[in-house]
């Protein structure tokens, strides 16, 4: 099954690529803000912000279909950048998060898809974490706890495919100042934004209502290029936030 999930992406993407055509492909545009990566042509008609957590079952199955149609359909056009932002809900998303920034900016967005395509696989480990598991990752030093996360649901195996060895993951996931930013974001993007569930999504800084997936999402894009405003459908569905959900660094 999970072969399939793969393959069926794969072919999303084929798709997506022919219909961008010839000429630059700003997929490969990539740029790194205090807590968000921008990926596309900075003279984009629009920016859609995509609001996602790693914990999240349906931001890992938008991200492993829609968001790469759309990076392909609409970013590497030119038409459309994206911003993506991070929803930090647990340590777990912390981790997640903190592992997908190693590196320089041009490995993101394939560090934050082994993340994703894994998704699955990691999120099982973590419900069948034991007691003495969950309480490593919130007991002691933070960057201890992210390092204990990151050994018990298989970050070091991911990554280790991605050409990263163990001291370099550990480095990434102690940059204290990074998981300050990235803790804060989530707060001021939710009273900036007022994003309540995760996957949401913005463009040109108007939070759409309802709207959780591609399939809500890409007849947004389209109207808005084609000169209309387009409407909230409602499709889709989230994760959503709560008070009990925010995380902070204690």
């Amino acid at each position: 099954m999970k072969i399939g999930r793969r393959t069926g992406a794969s072919l999303l993407a084929v798709a997506a690529l022919a219909m961008m055509g010839a000429g630059q492909n700003w997929t490969l545009a990539i740029e790194r803000g205090e807590a968000f990566h921008t990926v596309g042509n900075p003279d984009a008609e629009m920016t859609v912000a995509d609001f996602s957590s790693y914990t999240c079952s349906h931001c890992g199955h938008y991200a492993r279909t829609g968001g790469e149609v759309m990076k392909l359909a609409y970013v590497g056009s030119g038409k459309t950048r994206v911003e993506m932002r991070h929803v930090i809900r647990n340590p777990i998303d912390l981790a997640a998060a903190m592992a997908a920034w190693c590196g320089p900016k041009d490995k993101f967005l394939r560090n934050h898809a082994a993340l994703m395509f894994a998704q699955d696989d990691w999120l099982e480990k973590a419900g069948t974490a034991t007691a003495a598991q969950k309480q490593r990752w919130v007991n002691g030093p933070i960057p201890q706890r992210l390092r204990n996360i990151a050994s018990d649901l298989g970050f070091y195996e991911i990554f280790e495919q991605r050409g990263y060895d163990r001291p370099a993951l550990d480095r990434c996931l102690a940059d204290t100042e990074r998981m300050e930013a990235l803790v804060a974001a989530t707060g001021s993007d939710a009273a900036e934004y007022g994003v309540r569930g995760t996957p949401s999504f913005a463009i040109d800084g108007e939070l759409l209502d309802g709207v959780h997936g591609w399939d809500a999402l890409q007849p947004q894009i389209q109207a808005r290029l084609d000169g209309d405003q387009g409407k909230d459908d409602g499709l889709g569905e989230s994760s959503e936030l709560s008070t009990d959900s925010a995380f902070s660094l204690e």
